[in-house]
């Protein structure tokens, strides 16, 4: 039986249905992630949390490795060999932050090397245009013109599609990137013969230089160095990086100093926050409050967010620097 969801419920932006979720009395569900480079916080922090509250309110989880996916996508130009090892660095990332043991690790591959995969992305195919295909292009960080140069984009929302229905799961989670697919999913499975599955989504953090955090192309990214927080950047970095973040002054709207502490900080690591010259803050609406209000300083929300940053990520670095293996994949792709 599923136990409370007012937990996970509370820390993501939408569950597509709640009422869906809610006559499950067992559920399989499922989050992908593109080995592709170092683990900034919009997936490191938020998505173990994410995953652990998942795996709290019964629902029985596992990571995709999406090593092919990746491929597709053209990480690591494709070499799939390094990709796989840095799936691999993925994973004891995940763990190092926390991960619940007992959410389990598949790599796409895996799934690829059956027959059966690719009968169903073939009724996947049959069932999609190309037109409603390209809108879901957004969760390779791609545009619709790319598809035009490399026709192997367009395999890619076919892909996730049947990865959901291949694996029979009842709840596929992603950012809100990922809508544009879970729409396209939920929208065919009856053609494919495949039952439905509840969409929960979460928002994403915006570039540290700021901008629209629904546009997937201005989220924290690997492949810029100072658009994010990487879980193994020293504090001197840490500092460096949430010191010079776009934050203005009274402004929420595309702040991505505010969207950490709403879906990080007080969603999973609220213990009190000190900030300036208020003892604490126990909710994030009350922060938001005064700094609309222009009680708190912009650097003032930046210095504690750095502590508070450097304090959470120390059991990582420990994780990683006390095994040998977990070391030379850290030193690889940090």
């Amino acid at each position: 039986m599923l136990k409370d969801l007012s937990k996970l419920e509370s820390v993501v932006q939408e569950v597509i249905t709640s009422e869906e979720l809610r006559t499950l009395d067992t559920a399989k569900g499922y989050c992908g992630f593109e080995p592709s480079g170092p683990i900034h916080l919009g997936t490191g922090l938020l998505w173990t949390n994410v995953m652990n509250a998942a795996a709290d309110a019964g629902i029985e989880m596992t990571v995709l490795l999406a090593d092919w996916h990746a491929a597709i996508n053209d990480k690591f130009g494709g070499d799939l060999e390094k990709i796989r090892r840095n799936a691999e660095y993925m994973k004891e990332g995940f763990l190092s932050l926390g991960l619940n043991p007992q959410i389990k690790f598949r790599y796409a591959s895996e799934l690829v090397a059956n027959s059966d995969y690719w009968a169903l992305l073939l009724r996947v195919a049959k069932a999609l245009t190309i037109s409603r295909i390209k809108r879901a292009l957004p969760i390779l960080g791609r545009s619709e013109e790319d598809a035009d140069k490399d026709s192997s984009k367009l395999i890619y929302p076919m892909m996730q599609a049947t990865d959901i229905f291949y694996m029979d799961l009842d709840v596929a989670f992603g950012g809100m990137d990922q809508r544009h697919v879970h729409m396209l999913a939920r929208d065919i499975h009856k053609k494919v013969d495949k039952k439905g599955f509840v969409a929960i989504h979460t928002s994403l953090i915006s570039s540290l230089k700021g901008g629209n955090r629904m546009d997937p192309m201005n989220k924290m990214s690997k492949s810029k160095a100072d658009s994010a927080v990487f879980i193994h950047d020293s504090p001197e970095d840490i500092s460096r990086k949430i010191r010079s973040a776009f934050c203005p002054e009274k402004t929420v709207e595309g702040n991505p100093i505010l969207q950490i502490y709403k879906n990080i900080i007080f969603n999973f690591y609220n213990n009190g926050i000190a900030i300036g010259e208020r003892e604490e803050y126990g909710s994030y609406r009350d922060l938001e409050r005064d700094f609309v209000e222009g009680k708190i300083h912009p650097a003032d929300l930046k210095d504690s967010l750095s502590l508070k940053l450097i304090d959470i990520l120390e059991p990582s670095k420990k994780y990683f620097e006390r095994d040998s293996r977990r070391r030379e994949l850290m030193e690889e792709f940090r």
